[in-house]
């Protein structure tokens, strides 16, 4: 991103035309953005007083001259909004080395240019402009400005970038895969016994650190810990993945009366797919930075970020239908692609919501397809009560029609086609991908 440069027009802006009138009972969005009672003077800083910004805003051309109808002119009837706006907002405008880092703040506290038409302005982005233009500061700050929280980062030079990203972006994320396959490969010499049951909960709990591992640094990592209701749900859904189709097809034929099929092949599958999952990720993320920097205004970025996200989501099941069709082939039982892909999508979805500071909606959406598998094999279960026969009618009619793999694949598609209707919006806002403080 650029630094803004000396101030020209549009630290001058000319008035335009009085904002539309607020209806009767509906809040002013001058007052509700600006806050109650917020002071009129202008915010110049730690250390200056009002008169001594407006001297100092006027001495260095950010004040227009009289007559010019800009914001440093006599305040209009009722005062000067933005001044409220940026005593509100006065630490962001302080630190802040371009307008663009101030529009994603406003864009995150819920700010459209609708309701920047209050402020005197066609959008966001020229409101921030104005802001980021009437803050006073030092030529020191304009020459070596701060680094952005949303700017490209510069290369590191020296040998410590290299071996990161290597541990990051290629070891922590094949791990999951090969400690996975290290396991199905040893559980198929191994006879049964006691044995060979403990060396299976001992593989499944190396695999799931290992991506423990994943989750935690690189791409993927989230800035707060996922909360408990997520873990339960995905380590549901990644069970039921393996085991639930076997189990609930055996609950169906008045079983389980001996150890169901276990899908082996799903297993390997999803995790050989950790890796394109982190790639992917680190595309998306990357890519957006990128934009980000480049972008001259909010809509821009908007447009340009979700064909990204898009474009991100389908190399990854690509990757995954390859890796599953793979795994299929050399363990000699080929998955349901539909349903592993399905959660493959939730579980990319929701991770990317988590990184970027959404928690509500993957937890809704991962708890809503986890539960709705619980439903059904209980409902199964539930039928063979005496009188309670009519709760297994729809599971055992849409088994008998698709088989037992359609209730995960329902599931976890409406939960994923959701979660994506919610994620190409708010991932393809400019707050998502600024400093977790300004959202």
């Amino acid at each position: 991103m650029t630094t803004h440069h000396a101030p020209g027009p549009l630290d001058a802006p000319s008035r335009p035309a009085p904002p539309a009138h607020t209806g009767p009972g509906e809040p002013d969005p001058v007052r509700s953005l600006a806050g109650p009672g917020a002071p009129g003077a202008l915010y110049a800083g730690p250390g200056l007083s009002g008169d001594t910004a407006a001297g100092s805003a006027s001495g260095t051309g950010d004040s227009p001259a009289q007559g010019s109808g800009g914001p440093g002119t006599a305040a209009p009837p009722g005062g000067d909004p933005v001044k409220a706006l940026m005593h509100r907002h006065r630490e962001l405008c302080a630190r802040a080395v371009d307008p663009l880092e101030i529009a994603a703040a406003l864009e995150a506290h819920g700010m459209t240019d609708r309701t920047a038409a209050h402020f005197r302005h066609r959008d966001v982005f020229s409101l921030a402009e104005e802001m980021y233009a009437r803050v006073p500061r030092h030529s020191s700050d304009r020459s070596a400005p701060p680094a952005s929280a949303h700017a490209v980062p510069e290369p590191v030079a020296g040998a410590a970038a290299g071996p990161s990203r290597l541990l990051t972006l290629v070891l922590l994320p094949a791990l999951p895969g090969a400690l996975c396959a290290g396991l199905l490969a040893g559980l198929a010499q191994a006879p049964p016994g006691r044995a060979r049951t403990l060396a299976v909960v001992a593989g499944v709990l190396a695999v799931l650190s290992a991506v423990q591992l994943c989750l935690r640094h690189g791409p993927l990592r989230s800035p707060r810990p996922a909360g408990v209701a997520v873990r339960l749900a995905t380590l549901w859904l990644l069970g039921y993945a393996v085991l639930g189709d076997g189990l609930l097809d055996a609950a169906v034929r008045g079983g389980p009366d001996r150890l169901w099929p276990v899908d082996t092949a799903t297993a390997l599958g999803l995790a050989l797919a950790m890796w394109p999952a982190v790639l992917c990720a680190r595309l998306f993320t990357g890519g957006a930075r990128r934009r980000l920097a480049r972008s001259r205004g909010l809509g821009e970025f908007a447009a340009a970020t979700r064909p990204l996200l898009l474009a991100s989501l389908t190399c990854y099941l690509a990757a995954l239908a390859g890796l599953l069709t793979l795994a299929g082939a050399a363990l000699g039982a080929f998955p349901p692609l539909a349903g592993a892909g399905a959660l493959g999508a939730l579980l990319l979805l929701a991770r990317l919501l988590l990184v970027h500071g959404h928690r509500a909606t993957p937890t809704v959406a991962l708890a809503t397809a986890a539960g709705v598998e619980l439903a059904v094999l209980c409902s199964v279960l539930a039928s063979r009560l005496p009188g309670c026969g009519f709760l297994a009618v729809p599971a055992e009619t849409l088994i008998e029609v698709c088989g037992a793999e359609a209730v995960p694949t329902l599931a976890c598609a409406v939960a994923a086609f959701v979660l994506l209707g919610r994620a190409v919006p708010a991932l393809s806002r400019a707050s998502a991908h600024t400093d977790p403080g300004t959202r």
